[in-house]
């Protein structure tokens, strides 16, 4: 399976540091940025599009949750693992939607048994017969299924087109279509009930 592509956002160095040397122990982890601000760290996620934000929650300026909300505005989806030092945040982190929860400090084992969940479950989200199952009583055609696993991953109309070598045109058409069928508003919402 592919590398995950992971950034780190702690406002404490220390921390952003342990974890990075942790995660070089984990085979198959890349991690693609490390940062301490939130505003910035947002902004990162949006144009590196990670598979994997390590979030710390208590964070001067604005908090861990703030930063999903805010980054999900912007209708990119990754993988959120809120790592901090307080436990009273777990059911607030479940809400949230996040993947897992980690305390500080992080014990390489949980750390590994968290990512290995994670590639579990991410091929099972990315299998076609998942994608299918979610709309049962829907004729999505392959081509469709296709574009919705890249939509899953974050991947833009461009993007898509880049890679399945066809007009961005034609990606925005078969998106349309897909919504269309699925009687779904937006992809925001399509990717939603396919993550569920």
């Amino acid at each position: 399976m592919q590398d995950i592509k992971s950034i780190i956002v702690d406002d404490e160095r220390e921390a952003r540091d342990r974890l990075s040397e942790l995660l070089k122990k984990v085979e198959g982890v890349v991690i693609s940025d490390s940062v301490g601000d939130p505003e910035i760290a947002i902004r990162k996620i949006i144009k590196l599009k990670p598979d994997i934000v390590f979030l710390d929650i208590e964070m001067p300026g604005m908090n861990g949750f703030e930063v999903v909300h805010e980054v999900r505005s912007n209708l990119i989806y990754p993988t959120f693992i809120f790592v901090t030092g307080y436990d009273q945040y777990t059911i607030k982190a479940i809400k949230n939607a996040a993947f897992d929860y980690l305390l500080k400090p992080i014990d390489i084992d949980e750390l590994k048994e968290s990512l290995e969940r994670y590639r579990k479950e991410k091929k099972l989200k990315l299998d076609p017969e998942t994608i299918k199952s979610k709309f049962q009583n829907t004729p999505l055609t392959d081509r469709e299924i296709e574009i919705i696993q890249l939509l899953i991953q974050g991947k833009t109309s461009k993007e898509i087109a880049e890679e399945l070598f066809i007009s961005k045109n034609t990606v925005d058409t078969h998106r349309r279509n897909i919504l269309e069928k699925t009687n779904l508003n937006s992809t925001a919402e399509l990717i939603g009930l396919c993550l569920q």
